[in-house]
């Protein structure tokens, strides 16, 4: 399945990484990420040498077809912070198993390419599961086929798009807190929205 991710990314786009050894290979950790086009989980499966599992959406998790995919991946749905305690108990449970889950906490993709601010839910997962967050950047995607830069599915011309995905330095799990998660992605994304 990693092999076919791999395969349908980077024949999307130009893909090239840096510091994603900064991943683990092994045990607990979250990955956080800016949010810019409907393939940036997909991306982020094809790059990282471990499987991930991304904590999305319901609404796109339940997506006929689509849905097949995510529960292969063991995708977590969520519908929210506040009223979804099996996503957090399913979240939990994940860590606990030593998996590398990743979250997009801005919460839905960038409408004009900048990064939103963070939503709290990551602090959550943090504080009930104290594993190290990596920060993670994607690169070069605003303005894409799948962005929504003049709108989605409107730019053929960036389909073959140069992108990049760079991982920062991990940060403590005593560290982390939603505002200092914002600046190190932002930090590493530049101004290559």
């Amino acid at each position: 399945m990693r092999f076919i991710i791999w395969l349908l990314s980077h024949s999307m786009y130009r893909v090239t990484h840096r510091y994603l050894e900064r991943i683990p290979d092994d045990g607990a950790a979250v990955l956080v990420c800016n949010h810019i086009t409907f393939v940036d989980a997909l991306l982020l499966a094809g790059a990282v040498r471990r499987p991930i599992r991304f904590i999305m959406f319901k609404p796109i998790f339940d997506i006929p077809v689509l849905n097949f995919v995510f529960r292969t991946g063991r995708a977590i749905p969520i519908i929210g912070r506040r009223q979804d305690e099996a996503a957090f108990a399913s979240i939990r449970e994940g860590l606990a198993a030593s998996d590398l889950l990743c979250v997009f906490p801005e919460g839905a993709l960038t409408p004009d390419g900048d990064i939103a601010e963070l939503r709290p839910g990551i602090e959550r997962i943090i504080e009930e599961s104290p594993v190290p967050v990596i920060p993670l950047a994607l690169r070069g995607l605003w303005g894409s086929f799948f962005s929504h830069s003049g709108g989605v599915f409107r730019n053929p011309k960036r389909f073959w798009s140069r992108v990049e995905i760079v991982a920062g330095e991990p940060v403590a799990a005593e560290a982390v807190s939603a505002d200092r998660l914002f600046e190190r992605v932002a930090e590493l994304r530049g101004s290559a929205a």
